[in-house]
């Protein structure tokens, strides 16, 4: 942690630097006759998320998505906790592969964006089938200022939830919760009362991990302070846009979060644990509860039946909570996460474009679609109707195919990751039945409770000149008032030193561009 501020201003003082030199290749392209300037290039450079094993480059999967493609493949690799830094650097240096996944509201990117270092897609996507959005408000939600900058990658409108040992609220005679108040009863009797039973008082309630985001990134924190009413990023109080650390009630829902903290309720290493581990303490009987989106609950319940197929039903899903008072609000999502945004350092002319264009429309067809979610028919899984039905999962070389599945290219799916075009997962059992169907049930009733951002899409340009320094001061702070190394007061002081560093005038730009769009 202690190196990322220099880090950061290496990025900052590098940016300038890298942006004239991809620039300066850009415009250098016009004259030459090098095969590099014709369409069709044989090979594809693409840096996305991690969330496990690297594949192996010359493994199964990546040899059915290369021959697919008609394109070598080469993937650098990221582990998500790492993502928000490498790609910072990765923007900063004369190196930005032909397709990269990004956030795109992301002071670097928006930056090297407006400069010239990547592709404005907007009006580019509707002639490829695959690619054109399914979505307009999603669309919209991912342009930045008006502009498309990049492919969305599909996820569903509202997927946060709670994800709980079942069996130990079993074996402590609880119940499910309603409230915040419910969970903390929740945490403070899977910490102190021996939940699993071994007599030893070495459990605790919540797992959270180092996350990788700033603030308003649909982090755990985020997602509490909403429950406690703050805004979703961004929210009008008396009139005008704030952020939402600015209100009273992210101070109260941080207040009471560094209550479980102080108690030992959550895993000491909250502010280290890498995101790639986060299951590992829930299924190693450690801690009990996650707040993530709702997927990791089956991912849970899996690696349980793994351990035991006869005894895994340990998993539930609770949906958003209700204030003590009653009140509820929901942590919604924006219909997508990051963009697959194209450089301009090798694909330089509309030509090029053209051609990455057509590869990744095939990555994304139904066949690409089925590749990247399920795997390879025949190898890891066969169909069944309208399911993907695993099979030979005890073959070493099938469970590398799945890994490289699950953990990684799935990432480079636009719209796979929500079953379009792609078969999904047929439930193995009743408990995996169930908490899939679950999940559509639980959206549409959090969705009646939702806090969208109405600031969302919106970018202030002092956000771009400054935002790498200013992004970072609130988050940061928030974890070191969480582990008690500063006070609410020092706490406040931060967000009064992200008004005076630029905020002010963020804030004065975001209402007047809000109220431009008619937000």
């Amino acid at each position: 942690m202690s190196t990322l501020p220099r880090l950061r201003h290496k990025i900052i003082a590098a940016t300038s630097l890298a942006l004239s030199t991809a620039l300066l290749a850009a415009g250098c392209s016009g004259g030459s006759d090098d095969a590099d300037q014709q369409a069709g290039f044989g090979e594809l450079t693409v840096m996305t998320k991690l969330f496990g094993t690297a594949p192996d480059p010359n493994g199964e999967m990546q040899q059915a998505v290369e021959k697919l493609i008609g394109k070598k493949l080469k993937v650098t690799w990221v582990p998500n906790a790492e993502y928000g830094d490498k790609a910072n650097v990765t923007l900063a240096s004369d190196s930005i592969p032909d397709v990269m996944v990004v956030n795109e509201k992301s002071p670097s990117f928006v930056k090297a964006a407006e400069a010239g270092a990547f592709w404005d897609l907007t009006g580019k996507l509707d002639k490829y089938p695959n690619l054109k959005p399914a979505d307009e408000q999603t669309a919209k939600n991912s342009m930045v200022n008006g502009k498309t900058y990049g492919i969305y990658r599909v996820r569903p409108a509202l997927r946060s939830g709670i994800v709980i040992r079942k069996d130990w609220l079993a074996k402590l005679g609880l119940k499910e919760p309603e409230t915040v108040g419910d969970l903390y009863a929740i945490a403070k009797a899977f910490t102190e009362q021996d939940p699993d039973g071994n007599g030893k008082k070495d459990t605790y309630g919540l797992i959270i991990p180092k996350w990788p985001g700033n603030y308003a990134s649909a982090s755990p924190y985020d997602v509490i302070e909403t429950w406690f009413g703050a805004p979703n990023g961004w929210g009008e109080r008396d009139g005008k846009l704030v952020p939402g650390f600015d209100t009273p009630e992210f101070l109260e829902a941080n207040r009471w979060l560094k209550k479980w903290i102080t108690e030992g309720l959550v895993n000491k290493d909250f502010a280290t644990l890498d995101t790639g581990n986060w299951n590992d303490p829930f299924v190693q009987g450690k801690g009990g509860m996650i707040i993530d989106v709702n997927v990791r609950a089956t991912q849970l319940l899996d690696l349980f039946k793994e351990k035991n197929p006869k005894d895994f039903d340990k998993v539930t899903l609770i949906g958003n909570l209700k204030r003590d008072d009653g009140q509820k609000f929901s942590y919604p999502f924006t219909g997508y996460n990051d963009v697959m945004a194209i450089s301009k350092q090798r694909i330089r002319t509309e030509a090029q474009l053209d051609d990455v264009l057509k590869t990744l429309d095939k990555l994304q067809s139904k066949e690409g679609s089925i590749l990247l979610t399920n795997g390879i028919e025949g190898r890891n899984f066969e169909v069944e109707g309208e399911y993907a039905v695993p099979i030979n999962q005890n073959d070493p070389k099938v469970k590398a195919i799945q890994n490289d599945v699950d953990k990684a290219f799935i990432q480079l799916g636009t719209r796979a990751s929500v079953g379009l075009g792609a078969y999904k997962v047929k439930p193995a059992d009743e408990a995996s039945r169930k908490m899939r169907e679950s999940f559509d049930v639980l959206m549409n009733e959090d969705l009646k409770t939702a806090v969208h951002n109405p600031a969302l899409g919106v970018i202030a340009p002092t956000s771009v000149a400054k935002g790498q320094t200013l992004d970072t001061i609130v988050p940061d702070a928030r974890i070191k008032y969480l582990s008690g190394a500063i006070s609410e007061d020092q706490l406040k002081a931060q967000i009064k030193r992200w008004y005076d560093g630029g905020g002010t005038d963020i804030a004065k730009e975001v209402n007047d561009l809000a109220a431009k769009a008619g937000g």
